[in-house]
């Protein structure tokens, strides 16, 4: 019997708000257990950290040069793979919760259906921050119809995922299709209309004095204003999983559904540039990612590369359907049962939109290298030409507060991550690029290598 999937998307969530991720504060202990039982990817990345084109890359299994949304603002092709349309070809009712972001609409009002990427039930905003606020949630149905839910808006939408739940287990179950369930959560995402972290009444005085993480506290930016806020919302979010979690056990479809957890992006509290993301750093490429119910429990921790562009394909092969040739990414789920096939060892980012220069992104477990355009190309998805501006020792510096980049001790190694990033780009059918090396300064660090330790007799 083919299992039922829930997407349990957030949005804009740190990778290190998880306590499986050093996080004390509390705020993840129902993500943290699920997690643990299933299967955790430590080193999540996304492949491009802004909304939209994370979510084309989501829906599609392409990277965004691919799929043509390198912006905020154009919509999936006509041509591209659809995650809904596989599933509903292969059986499944497929349905859709909350924001989308991935409709050339404008704002306000119903995403059109023919926008909708193959979603039958529908119940959805294309830019929830812009048309609700976090007591009044506003969405529209699959008839185009406004609805206005009671409650926090986290709490309103996960209502109606219980509701939608009960409501499948209530079928006949000779009758019943499979579904898959794509909730999208605006939270922890800041509300565009005042550039606020609005948690539920009284979470953010909870988290008055939750620590800073070291980057935050060390770069200024707009976090000691925010950041209580940032974690009520998160705080709520986990909640929301819980009771999602409680309704699946209750209804009975616990044993038979797979559950997703991801985040389309980090968040840099105008830290690295003058908003929140659109830039190579882990605060906003790194992010949540586990999954856990069936073929998925028991996978343990993973460490080796994994992106969101991998989130298409390992859903489709968790379902028994074939995984689309012009699908970019590759399943997971052959981690789970601890293959032997070789695995990437960096995740390929991309990052552009109309308020940055575009660049490219290498990250491996120890290494981030990055490229950038000049101010010639600002608001373009690509570039003819880049420069190295970017290269941190994750395992010395894991908050990435010392640029490498300039150093001549660290020539080799930049020239090494060149080389694997132009073919990267080039696999992902790119235009060519030239990258100009940084100016090498004969100062700081001196060696890439730790060396050897040798105990005393």
């Amino acid at each position: 019997m083919q299992p039922n999937i829930i997407v349990f998307f957030t949005d804009q969530q740190r990778w290190d708000t998880l306590g499986l991720n050093g996080n004390k504060s509390g705020l993840t202990p129902n993500l943290d257990r699920l997690a643990a039982g299933g299967t955790f990817f430590k080193y999540a990345v996304t492949p491009q950290p802004v909304c939209g084109p994370a979510r084309s890359c989501l829906q599609t299994g392409q990277y965004a040069s691919t799929t043509g949304v390198w912006c905020n603002g154009p919509g999936l092709k006509a041509d591209s793979p659809k995650l809904a349309e596989l599933f509903a070809a292969a059986g499944y009712r497929t349905s859709y919760i909350g924001k989308w972001h991935l409709s050339e609409q404008e704002e306000e009002g119903p995403v059109p259906a023919h926008a909708r990427a193959g979603y039958q039930d529908w119940l959805a905003a294309n830019a929830t921050e812009l048309v609700s606020g976090p007591y009044s949630a506003r969405l529209w149905n699959e008839d185009n119809r406004e609805v206005q839910l009671p409650g926090y808006r986290v709490d309103a939408q996960t209502d109606v995922m219980i509701r939608y739940i009960a409501e499948r287990a209530a079928e006949p179950v000779e009758t019943r299709k499979p579904f898959l369930l794509f909730q999208s959560y605006l939270e922890p995402h800041h509300q565009n209309t005042d550039d606020s972290y609005p948690a539920p009444d009284g979470y953010d005085e909870l988290y008055r004095d939750a620590p800073l993480p070291p980057d935050l506290a060390a770069l200024g930016g707009t976090a000691p204003q925010h950041w209580a806020g940032y974690c009520g919302m998160v705080k709520r979010l986990d909640e929301a999983l819980g009771r999602t979690m409680d309704a699946l056990q209750s209804t009975g479809l616990a044993e038979n559904t797979i559950v997703v957890f991801i985040s389309d992006h980090g968040c840099h509290f105008k830290t690295r540039n003058g908003e929140c993301k659109r830039t190579p750093h882990e605060s906003s490429v790194r992010v949540p990612f586990a999954i856990w119910g069936p073929l998925w429990n028991g996978g343990g921790q993973r460490t080796e590369a994994a992106s969101l562009v991998d989130f298409m394909p390992s859903l489709l092969d968790s379902a028994g359907i074939e995984v689309p040739d012009s699908v970019q990414g590759r399943s997971l789920l052959p981690l789970t049962r601890q293959a032997s096939e070789v695995w990437p060892k960096e995740s390929f980012i991309q990052f552009s939109d109309h308020y940055v220069s575009p660049g490219r992104a290498l990250r491996t477990n120890r290494w981030k290298y990055a490229v950038t355009a000049s101010d010639e190309f600002y608001g373009k998805g690509d570039a003819p030409v880049y420069t190295e501006t970017h290269l941190y020792d994750l395992k010395s510096d894991p908050y990435e507060l010392n640029n490498l980049v300039n150093l001549a001790s660290h020539a080799q190694i930049r020239d090494q991550f060149k080389a694997r990033l132009l073919q990267k780009m080039e696999e992902v059918s790119e235009p060519p690029a030239l990258i100009v090396s940084a100016e090498a300064m004969p100062a700081g660090q001196r060696t890439v290598d730790y060396p050897t330790y040798s105990p005393a007799p």
